[in-house]
């Protein structure tokens, strides 16, 4: 392992991808967390514990935070919808957006303007504009699969005189995940209009999502005995990483359940088979319809630096779409509370498990999922005004086949 070059954070972020393939990762002994999750407890917020690891960037990130709910049987809902689009990844793209910006606005050497590219859903792609909207030096390129795109601004949109360019191409999700990391490899092109990415293959993306889970073992630190999982929706496991991450720094945990649809993409490759990907299966639970994570080089590096854990803290659970629908309507009826189809494979997952503790990721607003929730229920869910703003459908400014020339090309026209 430590054959592999090393950079600094900052060259991490703004690179995106090592030269010689794979994804970064963090190195050995990097970041200790123990002493500082001693000093911290309950009444630690979440704004506290981020200042402490990251002073300089927290109040210019966002003004948002994860609310623990303790239910019973040692479960415990972890929601981290609470941002500005209702979804988990408001927390690492603010961090994201952030962090680029105050690197731009200090550093000299550092080239503007950059050109961030992202594999986007509806619900990703909406959190990314939101975050890069008006930001000096950054434009930001959406790449949508086929179907509808929604809640983004026309007026921001870079022909309009903004920063965001949504590009929709005729294919899947991986696809576009594809796309991004072929694009990010032709040096020539990336070189050209200084690339990098926003999905969570950047580590400036995918380690400030670290901070809930330190957050969570904090809040219940002193009040629970026995064994700590968390239960983590999976589509490109990102949060499973951060999670083992945040083990890797010091955070005290039993395991980590991969709570996966049918795709069921890395169940296999978990128990130590080789990873072979499966055709695409769309579900119920749609951001978890992933068959190649873009996580996978780094799910792959921590099982060789540490097969144990992989083999004894990690466990994959497979939930199908009947199932999905039950949970929604079984954590309604016993909690009253209403959860989004992701979080319901999640809390199944935990289900099946039955460890001593668990805190279930609830990675999404349940009425961005109001059709399916009222279904599963039979009770409507309201939707807020942001959220309504926020569905509106539009229409991307280019249309493409699924070839990296088609995408380049898209993206050259627009400069």
């Amino acid at each position: 392992m430590s054959n592999f070059p090393q950079v600094s954070y900052k060259d991490a972020v703004f690179s995106c991808l090592p030269g010689d393939g794979g994804l970064y990762v963090p190195v050995d002994q990097s970041v200790d967390f123990k002493q500082l999750l001693l000093s911290m407890d309950e009444k630690t917020s979440f704004k506290e514990l981020v200042a402490e690891i990251s002073p300089t960037l927290f109040d210019s990130a966002c003004d948002f935070k994860p609310e623990l709910i303790k239910l019973d049987n040692g479960l415990s809902l972890l929601n981290l919808y609470n941002g500005p689009t209702g979804v988990f990844k408001d927390f690492g793209i603010a961090y994201l957006s952030a962090m680029l910006e105050e690197y731009l606005k200090h550093d000299d050497k550092l080239k503007a303007p950059v050109l961030m590219l992202a594999a986007a859903r509806p619900d990703t792609g909406v959190s990314m504009a939101h975050a890069f909207s008006g930001k000096k030096g950054v434009s930001l390129v959406l790449l949508y699969p086929s179907g509808q795109i929604r809640g983004l601004d026309p007026s921001t949109f870079v022909q309009n005189g903004g920063n965001i360019i949504p590009i929709q191409i005729k294919g899947t999700f991986d696809d576009c995940q594809r796309l991004v990391i072929e694009t990010i490899n032709d040096q020539k092109f990336s070189s050209r209009y200084n690339v990098t990415c926003a999905n969570t293959m950047n580590p400036g993306r995918l380690f400030p999502q670290i901070f809930y889970f330190l957050y969570a073992f904090t809040q219940l630190k002193n009040t629970i005995s026995g064994d700590l999982v968390f239960s983590v929706p999976c589509g490109n496991f990102g949060n499973l990483i951060a999670g083992l991450y945040a083990w890797k720094f010091g955070m005290p945990v039993n395991g980590f359940i991969a709570a996966m649809n049918p795709n069921n993409a890395m169940s296999d490759y978990i128990h130590g088979k080789p990873f072979i990907p499966k055709p695409l299966v769309y579900t119920s639970s749609p951001a978890l319809d992933v068959s190649v994570p873009i996580n996978y080089e780094r799910l792959a590096y921590f099982y060789k630096e540490s097969p144990a854990v992989m083999r004894n803290m990690v466990y994959p659970v497979s939930i199908n779409d009947e199932r999905t629908l039950v949970t929604m309507e079984y954590v309604y009826k016993k909690y009253n509370i209403y959860i989004d189809p992701h979080t319901a494979v999640a809390f199944a997952a935990a289900q099946d498990i039955k460890a001593e503790n668990t805190v279930i990721l609830a990675t999404g607003h349940p009425a961005r999922s109001a059709n399916l929730v009222g279904k599963a229920t039979g009770k409507a869910i309201q939707m807020p005004a942001f959220l309504k703003e926020l569905w509106k459908q539009c229409d991307p400014v280019a249309l493409i086949p699924p070839q990296l020339d088609a995408f380049e090309g898209a993206i050259a026209s627009c400069f």
